[in-house]
């Protein structure tokens, strides 16, 4: 079960594995592009591709849909960025249902951990394979991979790492449970160190503020980027920025400072912010001395 780019490399690894996939539940064809084409989930895509039935229910509580779902006599089922599942479900397979969640649990439990991993300025995170329980990212821990976080990471590159990374976690699993090696434990729920939420991103998280700390923004540029873009203002209109770095320097909070070889530089609460890219609000994402070219930039101008 799951539908984004993120889960492909799980049911990649599950085809290639000893295991048998019985089918696979995705989200619904969604209207995509300018003439809003009903465009399908990337998991559908490699599914058919891979030769598996697809079951892409309205409701997952469906009567029809659940029965179906035991019909099919599956030992478990395996969730990777996928919905809540309802009760219903999780008491179908007699094995239970095993998510792969892309952060060290209990740390960022939620729905955008990747992204809130970025945020918080972590240089360390990795994948759990757990338990699937009706308290939300709270099941019993199977395994744990750590993945070290680089300085040139943003949400893109971080996360298709971690989603190869829980795949092979995730065979290991399934491996490890068939041969019952795997003891689940619980997470340590009071442990206030390691507990942290990850709740959706809203859209007003994806507006720069130019009075917080430079490297603040710069993980937020990180934690948005490619898609849905950190954004500021321009002249009332969107300038998204990407590719951010942080280097010394004042001025006031949101001035153009000016360019440093191809980056546009930024004051911000206690340092100087570059950008070696940009997107204007109805255009494309390009270099800041492509941006330049087209529009007038001064030094001195107060951006947000």
């Amino acid at each position: 079960m799951g539908t984004p780019l993120f889960a492909n490399p799980s049911l990649q690894k599950l085809h290639e594995s000893k295991h048998q996939v019985v089918a696979v539940v995705t989200g619904e064809d969604k209207p995509f592009g300018r003439g809003r084409k009903l465009a399908p989930p990337p998991v559908k895509e490699l599914a058919q591709e891979l030769g598996y039935p697809v079951l892409q229910p309205a409701s997952l509580k469906d009567d029809e849909f659940q029965s179906h779902l035991a019909d099919m006599r599956a030992d478990l089922f395996v969730v990777v960025a996928f919905r809540i599942l309802p009760t219903a479900i999780l008491e179908i397979p007699p094995r239970g249902v095993v998510n792969v969640h892309p952060s060290l649990l209990p740390k960022f439990r939620g729905a955008a951990p990747i992204q809130h991993t970025l945020l918080a300025g972590e240089t360390v995170t990795g994948v759990t394979t757990m338990a699937i329980t009706p308290q939300i990212d709270a099941g019993n821990i199977l395994m744990q991979r750590e993945l070290p976080i680089h300085a040139e990471d943003d949400y893109g590159s971080l996360s298709d790492r971690l989603a190869h990374l829980g795949a092979d976690l995730l065979v290991e699993t399934l491996n490890g449970l068939e041969a019952d090696r795997i003891t689940p434990r619980p997470q340590q729920d009071t442990d206030e160190e390691h507990l942290s939420a990850a709740p959706k991103i809203r859209p007003e998280d994806l507006i720069i503020h130019w009075d917080h700390p430079a490297r603040d923004i710069a993980n937020q540029i990180r934690a948005f980027s490619p898609k849905p873009g950190a954004a500021t203002f321009l002249d009332k209109r969107r300038l998204k920025l990407f590719s951010a770095t942080t280097v010394k320097g004042s001025g006031e909070p949101g001035e153009v400072m000016g360019l440093n070889e191809g980056r546009l530089q930024v004051g911000t609460a206690d340092g100087v912010l570059e950008a070696a890219e940009v997107q204007i609000e109805g255009h494309r994402r390009m270099t800041v001395e492509e941006f330049l070219r087209g529009t007038a930039l001064e030094a001195g101008k107060i951006l947000g």
